[in-house]
């Protein structure tokens, strides 16, 4: 996994979670897909949250 990756999802947690949008909005700044950032925080153990879909509540 990317370091800098890890360290944004960590940085960016809200109570444990990560937020949806701040999710998107950090693949988007590193360039990297949605995907990426979704699997970085499973293998961190990270949920997200507030998802923009209505998939994670």
């Amino acid at each position: 996994m990317d370091s800098e990756l890890e360290e944004r999802i960590k940085s960016s947690l809200v109570e444990g979670r990560l937020p949806c949008p701040v999710a998107l909005k950090i693949a988007q700044e590193l360039k990297v897909s949605p995907q990426k950032v979704g699997k970085a925080a499973d293998e961190l153990g990270v949920k997200i949250c507030h998802c923009q879909l209505g998939c994670f509540p």
